[in-house]
């Protein structure tokens, strides 16, 4: 343990995070938590089997568990589905969390406008 504020060792253990998964507030509606749940579904049975290769920080499943729980189930999986695509070969690295807020110009039925988001974000943090 060290003695610097704010290093993380002063906060009770209780208030640590209890796994790798959003644990943030969010609207428990059946949509979120279906598409939360199939993620989880694929966490505990075939990621296991694909290997842990994702080269982006958080790894894309739980970048989807919390796009979903944010942003619902239509905007968080698009926000998925493309981060996916971009942690393929030839793809982009590091650092990608997930929005807070989506920008004023994403509309539901536009969704490239959630492409745009995730390579704006990852080429700001290079």
């Amino acid at each position: 343990m060290c003695d610097h504020s704010g290093c993380g060792h002063d906060r009770p253990p209780a208030a640590a995070s209890r796994g790798r998964n959003y644990a943030g507030p969010f609207r428990k509606t059946p949509d979120r938590l279906l598409g939360m749940g199939l993620i989880r579904f694929y966490q505990l049975t075939l990621s296991g089997f694909i290997g842990n290769s994702c080269r982006h920080m958080p790894t894309c499943s739980e970048y989807g568990y919390e796009a979903i729980a944010r942003h619902g189930l239509w905007s968080g999986g698009w926000l998925t589905l493309f981060r996916v695509g971009r942690c393929g070969p030839g793809g982009t690295w590091g650092v990608d969390p997930v929005p807070e807020k989506l920008p004023r110009e994403t509309r539901w039925w536009a969704p490239w406008t959630f492409w745009r988001i995730g390579r704006r974000h990852v080429r700001e943090e290079r």
